[in-house]
């Protein structure tokens, strides 16, 4: 056993009385010790009943004959760290995850892991560690928190951020806005729409690193017990196997989890998490795959922000599953890769069944016959940008109109509450990349705001940071090269005109070659907005390209 290093022979004697020192008996110091990956904490939703979820797996690692040992990882929730300094540290709080699990796995000799995530950065976290790490492991989040329910309208966090825009334009009183804030997240669990968290725990399960459920069964079901039991009692069988993550998370995995992100129409965030989780497996992933498979696969799901159903509707129509089994009728999926359960693709999905057509459209009846993510290059993104284009209004899948231009977050939020911003306008936010935010920072305030004031289907937004799985509307991110790096969206000045065709997968600032380059040379790249700490080594640290976010060391 990989442990043994650290409880076998005789010089091992000081070791194990430490372990003893802990109440553990001989018996469970001879059998494989298994980490728990808990990210629980109470200042994340998603993460406030992981204590029940952990509880659940080590009862399924004893059953499996195993010794679970508990430790932690920190977690940041996005929606609290929005729209202020916390945001720079939640993309760059990855990192540190995956660094903390492959220190705490390696300095104690686990034989397997349980990695028990839910929410926005920690899911990529622990499956970047995992690919790293490389040794028997099964993730299991603590799915999706019912949506709320106001005066009979369903809603999610989403709805919220947008009813601050909307008191803002006189269009909802403070006393709705309460009512909103008071019922839009009525349980634990990730926020309840096709955002971040519940993108990637979809796409764990694609990736074969979740059992089947793993994306979709709601928080608080005990079925969620019962699947947290089931991955204790899994990992122990991959173990026994020797069955892990780098067996799993093949290229053809990652081209599965791509295929089904198109169909699903998960969060932009996706094409920053899969190439930086494939880029530890050992695995180039970069937005010209993504392009291919989003050309041919269709669209399936409109999940909210896109559209007004929710996870537990996926759920109750058959899940991640029923979504696979569509694709597979038309031979867009690899069936023959094995997965946690020892079971390849092809046999997990063999009994799921589409519960519901108009949840999970059939496959010769999509939403649109590609995907629900766009990559548009041009001269304002030579590298590439990315937009969530099954939530774009029909109107605005092509639009051209003046630059406003504003160099944070802030600077345009305040624009927007001022009502500075007109129909027509493209609002360009820069300087928020990896390096130039430091931290890529999302832009979830402003484009909300905009939705909230009914400007959603005439106002587009570019920035070199990100948007949130939650964003609607035409708003385009990851924009690379990033503004600090010397990217053309630096110079773009107030009034230019931009043109985005995301049919074509265009984006255009309407400038000669010659004038970008003068203002290129006329460059003058700002200082550091943080000088000192995690994030002034992380903007040294991070890779040019502002999708994947591989640091290089």
């Amino acid at each position: 056993m990989r442990s043994d290093r650290a409880k076998k022979g005789l010089e091992r004697a000081p070791h194990r009385s430490l372990f003893k020192a802990m109440g553990y008996t001989d018996e469970e110091i001879n059998q494989p010790l298994i980490g728990i990956v808990n990210a629980q904490n109470e200042i994340i939703p998603g993460h406030i009943h992981l204590d029940t979820i952990a509880e659940a797996v080590k009862a399924g690692v004893r059953m499996g004959g195993g010794t679970p040992i508990e430790f932690p990882v920190i977690g940041v929730c996005d929606g609290i760290a929005m729209g202020h300094i916390g945001m720079h540290y939640s993309l760059v709080s990855r990192e540190l995850i995956a660094d903390s699990i492959e220190t705490m796995a390696m300095a104690h000799g686990f034989d397997a892991l349980v990695m028990i995530p839910n929410c926005d950065k920690i899911v990529p976290g622990m499956l970047m560690a995992a690919a790293r790490l490389n040794i028997p492991t099964v993730v299991v989040s603590g799915g999706p928190m019912l949506p709320g329910n106001v005066e009979g309208k369903r809603m999610s966090l989403t709805d919220v951020f947008e009813a601050v825009g909307a008191v803002k334009a006189g269009k909802m009183t403070e006393e709705e806005l309460l009512k909103c804030e008071e019922s839009a997240c009525q349980s634990c669990g990730s926020c309840s729409g096709m955002f971040t968290a519940n993108s990637m725990n979809c796409l764990t399960e694609v990736l074969g690193m979740g059992l089947p459920g793993n994306g979709t069964i709601p928080a608080v079901y005990s079925e969620r017990i019962r699947l947290a039991k089931q991955a204790g009692m899994t990992v122990m069988k991959l173990l026994e196997k020797d069955i892990k993550p780098r067996d799993i998370m093949t290229k053809e995995a990652f081209y599965n989890a791509l295929t089904v992100d198109m169909a699903l129409g998960c969060s932009t965030n996706s094409m920053l998490h899969l190439p930086a989780i494939a880029y530890e497996a050992g695995v180039e992933l970069n937005l010209e795959i993504a392009n291919e498979i989003s050309a041919r696969t269709p669209n399936l799901c409109k999940l909210a922000p896109a559209g007004h159903n929710f996870i537990v509707d996926l759920y109750e129509a058959g899940g991640v599953q029923a979504v696979m089994k569509e694709l597979s009728k038309k031979d867009l999926l690899n069936l023959s890769l094995i997965t946690v359960t020892g079971k390849t693709v092809g046999e997990n999905i063999a009994s799921a069944v589409n519960k519901n057509p108009n949840i999970i459209r059939p496959i010769d009846n999509p939403y649109s016959p590609t995907g629900g993510i766009a990559v548009l290059k041009g001269n304002l993104a030579p590298d590439g940008c990315v937009v969530k284009r099954s939530a774009v209004a029909e109107e605005m899948l092509q639009h051209k109109g003046p630059a406003r231009v504003f160099d944070s977050e802030e600077e345009a939020t305040a624009a927007i509450f001022a009502g500075k911003i007109n129909k027509g306008d493209v609002v360009v936010i820069r300087y928020e990349g990896p390096k130039g935010g430091p931290g890529m920072r999302e832009m979830l305030t402003p484009t909300s705001s905009l939705a909230g004031m009914g400007l959603d289907k005439d106002v587009a937004l570019i920035t070199d940071g990100r948007f949130s799985g939650a964003t609607r509307g035409a708003s385009i991110g990851h924009v690379s090269p990033e503004a600090a790096e010397g990217g053309p969206i630096a110079f773009v000045k107030e009034g230019d005109i931009i043109s985005i065709d995301m049919i074509n997968g265009n984006i255009e600032l309407e400038v000669s070659d010659e004038e970008l380059q003068r203002r290129k040379e006329n460059w003058i790249p700002p200082e550091p907005k943080i000088k000192t700490g995690y994030l002034a080594r992380y903007a040294k640290l991070v890779s040019s390209a502002s999708t994947g976010g591989v640091l290089k060391y």
